[in-house]
């Protein structure tokens, strides 16, 4: 899985202008979290490049960098949870999925694949 790193603020205007065209999916993972490293590698494994190539996939560590999580939340009106995807199309939150909610089936359907 190619993930994109999120570690500064900036790039949630490049994630909104990006998800003009595309399908922008955020992964929100607190790494000393077991529910959240269990949920990140089911997704990993089950993760079919082919399929999701039009998908940009950003992770975001929720410890080092909690203030972008807060800005998310604040700028698409979501409530944090940890771990959280969201699914981000034409500047807008269309879909959100938090713990165990989380996997590849439900990130596909909500991308549109």
């Amino acid at each position: 899985m190619n993930w994109i790193q999120l570690t500064d603020i900036n790039q949630l205007n490049q994630i909104r202008e990006n998800s003009q065209d595309t399908p922008i999916m955020i992964f929100k993972h607190s790494t000393s979290c077991s529910t959240s490293s269990m949920v990140k590698g089911r997704l990993e494994r089950n993760w079919n490049e082919e399929e999701m190539k039009h998908v940009q996939s950003y992770y975001l560590d929720l410890i080092r960098h909690r203030e972008i999580s807060n800005i998310i939340s604040e700028q698409y009106n979501i409530r944090h949870e940890s771990p959280q995807v969201l699914i981000i199309r034409a500047g807008e939150a269309v879909d959100n999925f938090s713990h165990f909610e989380i996997d590849y089936a439900s990130v596909q359907k909500a991308v549109g694949t």
